[in-house]
């Protein structure tokens, strides 16, 4: 079973930046594994956003709203998947989340495990 805890989050002014990790137990990461990582977010009266994933092919896809702002990557001595964000906007506040799937690592279109989230707030 595959655990995800998210850290990293907090209050930070537009223009700022923070970094999101993932820590994941139950899944070892190397540079074969066949699992999809990806982070989602939600904003109170929002629907989930997925914000970006890489596939286990290193394949990264992003919402066209982060792109160029923020980054996904993985780390898999640490077992540690990280969402970069840069120039943050107020519109960027929302609970974020980390999630995996191991049967559509190629795909990502659907993810099996989730963390508990993590609160982005920007403010003006």
């Amino acid at each position: 079973q595959v655990q995800l805890v998210e850290s990293g989050g907090g209050s930070v002014q537009a223009g700022g930046s923070l970094r999101l990790s993932c820590a994941a137990s139950g899944y070892r990461f190397s540079s074969t594994s066949k699992v999809c990582m990806g982070w989602f977010r939600q904003a109170p009266g929002k629907e989930r956003e997925r914000v970006a994933f890489i596939a286990s092919d290193g394949r990264t896809s992003y919402v066209d709203s982060v792109k160029g702002r923020f980054t996904i990557s993985k780390d898999n001595a640490k077992n540690t998947l990280y969402l970069q964000m840069n120039s943050l906007k107020p519109e960027d506040t929302a609970m974020y989340y980390c999630a995996a799937t191991d049967r559509y690592f190629q795909s990502c279109v659907r993810f099996d495990y989730w963390g508990q989230g993590t609160q982005v707030t920007v403010s003006s």
